[in-house]
């Protein structure tokens, strides 16, 4: 117990109160999850009022009502809110249409403590003022900041939202370390874009030799449950290994820069980190999801899953004579080659070695229910692959 109790009251001074008045949080997330469950104690801690969501479909009618100041997110969540925002972008014309694009393409430079200068602040009141303002009003207009865990961040989407004030703290922990080791606070230049934070109190940050993160602190775990030997896999004296690569900046940021299990080797040799392709991949309005693959392959590949609503939309604007149905899409010769420059585009910004060569598009959504994506929305990759192994099996058929 004392794990937990240590950690939120570790992680309480993170929270961004107000001086005076009632601070609300709405919570979506399951609470079987040791992010959401640490969470709402601390939020009980710190003297928070704590609604919960009916549903995730919900999200946007219960923000309304209640008008939360803050609430903790997933990044799969963020990326499918900003989705929908350029879904509603693209349905406009003329000057409206002109006006959102520039508000976005300004919240993309978004840089804190007003470091962009003068003459961007000005613009971004003016962005602010007539288009972000309705942004925050859709998710009540009183949200001033969003917790962001369990997976990576697009930085894109941390600059727009905080550029909309609607600013994303991110954090980082595990399960094993009851679960926070690190999070982002605006105030006193402890925020940093990129980064998940400086670690909270009490608890310490190493990074091995290989780049891998060790953690040590009242936080971590006692061991796995009736496991001596798996604990003893993972714990090196006082530190657990975690499994992740990072790096602690000159500042004391923490940058998480991949997962050692998910890095693979090329049979040439090279080595991929499919986060940073997928994360690159996902900022495309036509993927909604993407999972690099090519362990011991020739090249990297992707099995992607397209953005159907997105699509839809676009084949209607684009009159295109293809089938609105996901089967229909999944199979257009004319979506595929839509989305190969989409791929071409984000490959530009990694090593030749690095760039996906081949994908293929899968018929049907990834979702909770279906067993592709854990409860906070996390990729399962091994039941993708297995679920899709004719797909890998195109992809690296030649």
């Amino acid at each position: 117990h004392w794990n937990i109790t240590s950690n939120v009251l570790d992680s309480s001074p993170r929270v961004p109160l107000p001086p005076t008045g009632e601070t609300r949080v709405l919570s979506f997330l399951p609470i079987c999850h040791i992010f959401e469950r640490v969470l709402i104690y601390v939020y009980q801690y710190a003297g928070t009022s704590i609604y919960f969501a009916e549903a995730l479909d919900k999200i946007g009618d219960n923000a309304k009502e209640i008008k939360p100041n803050l609430m903790s997110v997933v990044p799969r969540l963020l990326e499918k809110v900003f989705d929908k925002i350029m879904l509603k972008g693209e349905e406009l014309s003329g000057i409206k249409k002109a006006l959102f694009f520039w508000a976005v393409r300004l919240g993309e430079q978004w840089e804190p403590y007003e470091a962009n200068g003068a003459w961007y602040e000005f613009k971004l009141k003016i962005a602010n003022k007539l288009i972000f303002n309705k942004w925050r009003e859709a998710l009540g207009g009183e949200l001033g900041t969003m917790v962001s865990g369990s997976a990576a961040l697009q930085p894109r989407l941390a600059r727009v939202f905080g550029a909309a004030q609607m600013k994303v703290m991110e954090g980082y922990g595990l399960t094993e370390t009851s679960p926070v080791v690190s999070v982002g606070m605006y105030k006193d230049d402890m925020y940093k874009i990129g980064t998940v934070g400086k670690p909270i109190p009490n608890v310490e940050v190493k990074i091995a030799d290989d780049g891998e993160i060790l953690i040590k602190g009242p936080n971590v775990m006692m061991g796995y449950y009736k496991d001596p030997d798996k604990t003893a896999e993972v714990m090196t004296g006082d530190y657990f290994h975690t499994g992740d690569k990072g790096e602690l900046d000159e500042d004391g940021f923490l940058k998480i820069t991949g997962r050692k299990k998910e890095m693979f080797k090329t049979s040439g040799g090279k080595y991929i980190i499919p986060t940073l392709l997928e994360n690159d991949f996902k900022q495309s309005l036509f993927i909604e999801q993407v999972m690099v693959v090519g362990e011991g392959e020739k090249m990297p590949g992707a099995i992607i899953q397209p953005n159907f609503d997105f699509i839809r939309d676009w084949i209607e604007h684009k009159e295109h004579n293809i089938g609105k149905s996901d089967k229909e899409i999944a199979t257009s010769e004319i979506v595929i080659k839509r989305i190969q420059k989409e791929v071409d585009k984000y490959n530009k910004n990694f090593g030749k070695w690095e760039q996906v060569k081949r994908f293929e598009l899968t018929e049907e959504p990834w979702t909770i229910d279906a067993g592709h994506l854990t409860p906070t929305m996390k990729m399962k990759r091994s039941v993708i692959l297995e679920k899709y192994k004719a797909l890998y099996d195109k992809i690296y058929s030649n």
